[in-house]
């Protein structure tokens, strides 16, 4: 079987997603029988990739084609990704595919390959990415109310299935009369080698004491994210020590709005914003810190959730997230409302009992990697394509 992933962007920059479809295409092509690969354009959000255009490349180890993004000053336009390219080499080349699987809506490349997919008749799956949900849906709801209702319900109701990674994700959606199949396959996580001696490096790395408290939030800086909430309830812990660590980035005008705020709340010397972290960096806060928290306002799934849940660290999450049923029902940490008061009461609770903490994070570890290894995520995804597709 012969299938072709889309999404806008790519790079790491872009978060979960880009990062999750990579590895996702690199478990498929494991599998025998399955050839995957990708179509995108060289989006690197307010730039472009360096990478060779229209033809196919080893891109961190998977078969991608890269197309030219539109770049106009506008930042709304380049947001939406279109790609006169990719639009040509779709019209001519998606019929040579078994099935198509978008991730995203709401964005050119998506909605044109549903569109093209449907037009000839081949087969594709959408991964929303959480696009749907209610909270998302409310932001510029007028333009994607619009949008949904001339584009995107006819290009959603005409696909083999929706690809939904959790049962909050799906109990959202539903409330939108779509008429397509649903079916909920998480992500997956590759899981990273053991980073020697993380907790006492990470603290020299950034001149703290030995046995500084470590709150980590690694993740997009965006208003979903609730970064407000968590510096809101940090300063109620100023009686507390610890130092929190905002591992992301996000738009100049919002890492702005959000150094405003530390400086307005006094948490200078109590915050550290990294930007963008990958690799041995990445690891090291994963490996080395006391606690995770997200404190978003809607997560579909929560991959950051998951890789540190991974890494043995124990999480304060709201229900907005959608991996927070795991958290209560396993009590990998704890799940709590999106106010600065709770969120500051469940650090400090959590912080003042190691042992707890210990317990947590091993029992994580181990739940994880038996329940998210990407092959066995990869082989629910070959039996949605099959059952879908190859009907008899």
């Amino acid at each position: 079987m012969k299938v072709l992933h889309v999404i806008p962007s790519l790079p790491s920059v872009r978060g979960g997603p880009s990062q999750a479809i990579v590895e996702m295409v690199h478990a498929l092509r494991t599998y025998e029988n399955v050839e995957a690969e990708i179509a995108t354009t060289n989006d690197n959000g307010v730039g472009l990739l360096e990478v060779p255009l229209n033809r196919q490349i080893l891109y961190k180890g998977v078969p991608v084609r890269f197309f030219a993004r539109f770049s106009p000053r506008w930042a709304s336009l380049r947001e939406f990704a279109f790609s006169y390219p990719l639009t040509q080499w779709l019209w001519k080349n998606v019929r040579n595919y078994d099935a198509v699987h978008v991730h995203a809506i709401f964005s050119y490349p998506s909605t044109v390959a549903m569109k093209i997919a449907r037009m000839q008749g081949v087969p594709y799956f959408v991964r929303p990415l959480g696009q749907l949900c209610e909270w998302p849906l409310q932001q510029s709801a007028r333009k994607k109310e619009l949008y949904l209702r001339m584009i995107e319900r006819a290009n959603l109701n005409g696909s083999a299935g929706l690809h939904l990674t959790s049962v909050q994700e799906h109990e959202e959606i539903s409330t939108l009369g779509l008429m397509a199949n649903s079916f909920i396959i998480p992500h997956g996580l590759q899981f990273p080698r053991v980073f020697p001696q993380a907790p006492e490096r990470l603290r020299s790395h950034f001149n703290l004491s030995p046995d500084e408290p470590i709150v980590l939030f690694l993740s997009r800086l965006h208003p979903k994210k609730g970064i407000d909430y968590l510096l809101k309830a940090l300063s109620q812990l100023k009686r507390q020590r610890l130092t929190l660590i905002l591992a992301g980035n996000g738009t100049p005008e919002y890492e702005q709005n959000i150094r405003d705020l530390i400086v307005q709340l006094g948490l200078g010397d109590r915050v550290i914003m990294t930007g963008f972290v990958q690799g041995d960096l990445k690891q090291m806060l994963l490996q080395g810190s006391s606690i995770f928290v997200l404190p978003s306002h809607s997560e579909n799934f929560g991959v950051a959730v998951l890789e540190a849940l991974a890494a043995s660290l124990p999480v304060v999450v709201t229900p907005g997230v959608a991996l927070s049923r795991i958290v209560t029902e396993h009590y990998f940490g704890q799940v709590v409302s999106l106010a600065p008061d709770d969120i500051a009461n469940s650090i400090s609770s959590l912080l003042t009992d190691a042992d707890r903490l210990a317990t947590m994070g091993s029992a994580a570890k181990a739940f994880i990697e038996n329940q998210y290894a990407w092959d066995k995520v990869a082989g629910s995804i070959v039996k949605m394509y099959v059952t879908s597709v190859c009907k008899p």
